[in-house]
Protein backbone atom coordinates (compact mmCIF):
# COMPACT_ATOMS: atom_id res chain seq x y z
CA UNK A 1 0.00 0.00 0.00
CA UNK A 2 1.34 3.44 -0.95
CA UNK A 3 2.62 5.65 2.07
CA UNK A 4 0.70 9.15 1.61
CA UNK A 5 1.71 10.52 4.46
CA UNK A 6 5.45 10.77 2.94
CA UNK A 7 3.53 12.39 -0.78
CA UNK A 8 2.01 14.59 1.51
CA UNK A 9 5.17 15.90 3.50
CA UNK A 10 6.88 16.75 0.35
CA UNK A 11 4.00 19.13 -0.34
CA UNK A 12 2.68 20.09 3.51
CA UNK A 13 4.67 23.23 3.41
CA UNK A 14 2.67 24.69 0.35
CA UNK A 15 -0.51 23.30 0.88
CA UNK A 16 -0.32 25.47 4.57
CA UNK A 17 0.74 29.12 2.86
CA UNK A 18 -2.38 28.57 0.75
CA UNK A 19 -4.81 28.34 3.61
CA UNK A 20 -2.76 31.25 5.47
CA UNK A 21 -2.97 32.85 1.94
CA UNK A 22 -7.07 32.62 2.08
CA UNK A 23 -7.06 33.63 5.58
CA UNK A 24 -5.14 34.05 8.68
CA UNK A 25 -5.66 30.71 10.99
CA UNK A 26 -4.21 28.90 14.25
CA UNK A 27 -3.06 25.66 14.37
CA UNK A 28 -5.69 23.38 15.44
CA UNK A 29 -7.93 25.38 12.94
CA UNK A 30 -5.43 24.73 10.39
CA UNK A 31 -5.27 20.86 11.19
CA UNK A 32 -9.23 21.34 10.48
CA UNK A 33 -8.84 23.01 7.10
CA UNK A 34 -6.75 20.04 5.91
CA UNK A 35 -9.03 17.79 6.84
CA UNK A 36 -12.09 19.54 5.28
CA UNK A 37 -9.67 18.71 1.83
CA UNK A 38 -9.17 15.18 3.28
CA UNK A 39 -5.49 15.77 4.17
CA UNK A 40 -5.20 14.07 7.03
CA UNK A 41 -2.21 15.95 8.82
CA UNK A 42 -2.40 15.51 12.82
CA UNK A 43 -2.19 18.76 14.95
CA UNK A 44 1.64 17.90 15.93
CA UNK A 45 2.73 17.11 12.56
CA UNK A 46 1.75 20.71 11.25
CA UNK A 47 3.30 22.77 14.33
CA UNK A 48 6.55 21.56 13.19
CA UNK A 49 6.50 22.96 9.97
CA UNK A 50 4.69 26.49 10.92
CA UNK A 51 8.23 26.55 12.92
CA UNK A 52 9.90 26.00 10.39
CA UNK A 53 8.16 28.35 7.92
CA UNK A 54 8.90 31.00 10.43
CA UNK A 55 12.54 30.61 10.58
CA UNK A 56 12.37 30.96 6.71
CA UNK A 57 10.33 33.99 7.48
CA UNK A 58 8.01 32.83 4.89
CA UNK A 59 4.74 33.40 7.34
CA UNK A 60 4.90 35.69 10.74
CA UNK A 61 2.80 34.64 14.32
CA UNK A 62 0.25 37.19 16.02
CA UNK A 63 -1.19 36.19 19.47
CA UNK A 64 -4.83 37.03 19.66
CA UNK A 65 -7.38 37.14 22.30
CA UNK A 66 -10.02 34.16 22.09
CA UNK A 67 -13.81 34.21 22.93
CA UNK A 68 -13.70 30.66 23.89
CA UNK A 69 -10.11 30.16 25.89
CA UNK A 70 -6.57 30.72 25.67
CA UNK A 71 -4.97 33.19 23.31
CA UNK A 72 -4.26 31.73 19.93
CA UNK A 73 -1.60 32.27 17.42
CA UNK A 74 -3.02 33.49 14.23
CA UNK A 75 -0.51 32.81 11.26
CA UNK A 76 0.00 35.47 8.29
CA UNK A 77 2.00 35.48 5.19
CA UNK A 78 4.61 37.58 4.91
CA UNK A 79 5.79 39.00 1.71
CA UNK A 80 8.49 36.41 1.08
CA UNK A 81 5.73 33.90 1.84
CA UNK A 82 3.75 35.16 -0.68
CA UNK A 83 6.55 34.74 -3.30
CA UNK A 84 7.73 31.63 -2.42
CA UNK A 85 3.65 30.00 -2.29
CA UNK A 86 3.49 31.78 -6.27
CA UNK A 87 6.96 29.49 -7.10
CA UNK A 88 5.66 26.53 -4.91
CA UNK A 89 2.11 26.87 -7.05
CA UNK A 90 4.20 26.73 -10.37
CA UNK A 91 6.08 24.10 -9.58
CA UNK A 92 3.22 22.33 -8.50
CA UNK A 93 1.31 22.48 -11.48
CA UNK A 94 4.10 21.40 -13.38
CA UNK A 95 5.05 18.40 -11.28
CA UNK A 96 1.39 17.64 -11.71
CA UNK A 97 1.19 17.72 -15.27
CA UNK A 98 3.64 15.73 -15.84
CA UNK A 99 2.82 12.84 -13.51
CA UNK A 100 -0.74 13.39 -14.63
CA UNK A 101 1.14 12.76 -18.30
CA UNK A 102 2.94 9.83 -16.92
CA UNK A 103 0.10 7.96 -15.55
CA UNK A 104 -2.55 8.63 -18.47
CA UNK A 105 0.09 6.58 -21.18
CA UNK A 106 1.36 9.78 -22.55
CA UNK A 107 3.20 12.91 -22.88
CA UNK A 108 1.00 14.87 -25.67
CA UNK A 109 -1.90 14.17 -23.22
CA UNK A 110 -3.00 18.37 -22.77
CA UNK A 111 -5.74 18.52 -20.16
Amino acid sequence: MVDNTQILKGILEGCILKLIDDSPVYGYELALKLQEYHLDVSEGSIYPVLLRLQKKKLISGKMKKSASGPNRKYYYLTEEGKKYLEEFELSWKNIKKSVDGLMDGGIDNED
